[in-house]
């Protein structure tokens, strides 16, 4: 495992409990990082919760309490919503760490020496639900409640006239650094709608930005500024830096930072920005995904339709729910999701489809063979089916690489398709009457492919996919990547069968 990997999450801002976009990215990303582990990288996932900022101070303030105990008490269910959807992240931080709040203070300080740093006079519009600064021009006109003009932010969010002293970062001096940052590496930001929108802002013009603020204090402090608190969002983007170590840290930089792509202005301008006048290296990969609504409508508190993933993955299952979200949602899109769209999908593609396939094979050896895994021989077919899973495995490695995780599920879709098309052009079920030795080696073939099919599966759904390796008897140290081409030993005792995706009926 000599090949190293960096993965995070945005940080979540624990002013509510989780929704369904929390879950959404950290499956995604956890997907990813188990991708990279079973290929033989050494891969650290970082995720957890960005704790500062006015938004914070107004909770706790509402809530009666300080903020440090605000934030202590909703953190919680973040780390129970990882632990719960199986999320293998190698460091959960928090703002609020100590190691955290001596780096930002260094960024900070690097940034003051490159003379990137001046003070002046704030005046502008604030979205505290966004915790971002907007310029007139980007505001949209609309109508309260009482039919009065206001305006929002573009993310349809309140925002106000903020006046206050302020640090500025010189990011007008960055547009054309990263211009140039897009031109030589135009992966950098992914996927091409998300580097289409950032491009044209930059092209449009930056204005130097606010980086700090004095009408509150919880946030870190400026060094040497009495008063100041950072902008929350210098402190959030900083937390990739403390993952990784540190400044020096030895897993910087980041290979792929994973964010939803309201936020990808943040990580794909401000942040590379705030790294070049550090003088620290940038990010390789900025990804920006979609939303995942609500029967087709994004999720708010005030239409009453936000849905907490801890019972979704209570009620369907943490596997189907994970499968449902990685193969219905196109990775970098909007998706929709539903009771009806989770129970039909995972019913079409893991019971009738996975579930079948292993139960049938499995079922036959049990009965016809003494539950003792069949040698391999000539079939009708099996050449057919090897090529077929050959090429559906490399496309499946070229979607995973891409990062395009809706179709790497496709591919391995297709292999089922092809090993059942195998299975029943066979008809194990007539040999066992005519000759038990071919219907083993069609029975093996089908194993085989099997085996093959859950080995790739494992990022998606470990859980699942750890109890249909055990039932095809496959090691526990034979279950990467480098071991598809590893036949499953003749004679194995395999247990007994067990459906692992029975067919789910709702109860309603």
């Amino acid at each position: 495992m000599n090949k190293r990997f960096y993965l995070t999450t945005a940080i979540a801002y624990p002013n509510g409990r989780p929704h369904m976009g929390h879950a959404y990215e950290a499956i995604a990303s956890d997907a990813i990082a188990r991708f990279k582990r079973l290929d033989g990288h050494h891969v650290r996932f970082l995720t957890g919760t960005d704790e500062h900022g006015l938004k914070i101070a107004q909770a706790a303030r509402a809530a009666g309490i300080e903020p440090r105990a605000y934030v202590d008490g909703t953190v919680q269910p973040f780390i129970d919503m990882d632990r719960q959807l199986g999320i293998s992240f190698d460091r959960f931080i928090r703002t609020t760490d100590a190691d955290h709040k001596a780096l930002c203070q260094l960024l900070w300080q690097r940034m003051a020496t490159k003379g990137d740093l001046y003070l002046d006079r704030y005046e502008g519009w604030y979205s505290v639900r966004d915790e971002a600064y907007y310029d007139d021009s980007e505001l949209v006109a609309a109508q309260d409640s009482q039919g009065q003009a206001v305006k929002l932010s573009p993310q349809g969010t309140p925002v106000e006239w903020t006046v206050e002293e302020s640090w500025f970062f010189r990011l007008s001096s960055y547009a054309e650094p990263l211009l140039k940052l897009y031109a030589d590496h135009p992966e950098f930001i992914q996927p091409s709608s998300r580097f289409n929108e950032m491009h044209a802002f930059v092209t449009g013009g930056l204005r130097d930005l606010s980086m700090s603020r004095t009408s509150f204090d919880w946030g870190v402090p400026v060094p040497g500024s009495p008063g100041h608190v950072m902008y929350v969002w210098v402190d959030a983007l900083a937390n990739y830096l403390t993952g990784a170590g540190g400044i020096d840290g030895e897993w910087w930089p980041a290979d792929l930072h994973i964010v939803g792509k309201d936020v990808v202005r943040f990580h794909a301008i401000y942040w590379p920005a705030f790294l070049m006048s550090a003088g620290l290296p940038l990010p390789k990969t900025v990804f920006g995904h979609g939303f995942v609504l609500n029967r087709g409508v994004k999720m708010s508190k005030s239409d009453g339709n936000v849905v907490d993933p801890a019972d979704m993955a209570d009620r369907f299952g943490v596997d189907r729910l994970r499968w449902f979200l990685l193969r219905e949602v196109a990775f970098g899109e909007d998706g929709s999701y539903s009771d009806e769209a989770i129970i039909e999908r995972t019913n079409a593609d893991l019971a009738n489809g996975i579930g079948n396939l292993a139960q049938r094979s499995l079922s036959m050896v049990a009965k016809n063979l003494s539950s003792a895994m069949p040698g391999p021989g000539a079939t009708a077919g099996a050449d057919a089916l090897t090529a077929s899973m050959m090429s559906l495995t490399e496309a499946y490695f070229t979607a995973m690489n891409g990062l395009q995780l809706h179709r790497a599920l496709e591919a391995v879709m297709a292999m089922v398709t092809a090993t059942n098309g195998y299975f029943a052009d066979n008809a194990p079920w007539k040999l066992a009457k005519t000759d038990v030795t071919a219907m083993g080696h069609v029975l093996h073939a089908t194993l085989d492919a099997t085996r093959r099919i859950v080995l790739l599966v494992q990022p998606f759904m470990p859980e699942a996919s750890a109890r249909l390796l055990d039932l095809l008897c496959v090691a526990s140290d034979a279950r990467n990547f480098n071991d598809l081409e590893v036949i499953v030993t003749t004679d194995s005792k395999l247990p007994e069968p067990q459906g692992i995706f029975p067919r789910w009926v709702d109860p309603a």
